[in-house]
């Protein structure tokens, strides 16, 4: 293996949004800094089964109307 090519492994901090605090060994940023989260497993809705909001501008409103009549045979 190459000598001096490889990122530094090193403990950091990292804050969740809900304050909480835990240790972890990471690439990210230099030893003892803390990385501070604004989505985690906690907040996020894909975690927490969360309403999910559709942003299409609507695209998938114009798509249903445009192809209301289509039918498939079957």
């Amino acid at each position: 293996m190459k000598k001096n090519i490889h990122p530094d492994y090193h403990l950091i901090n990292v804050e969740m949004t809900d304050g909480s605090k835990f240790e972890t060994m990471s690439t990210w940023g230099s030893k003892g800094e803390t990385l501070k989260l604004e989505i985690d497993p906690k907040s996020h809705s894909a975690w927490t089964g969360g309403k999910q909001k559709l942003l299409d501008k609507g695209r998938v409103s114009k798509f249903n109307k445009k192809f209301k009549d289509f039918k498939s045979e079957k």
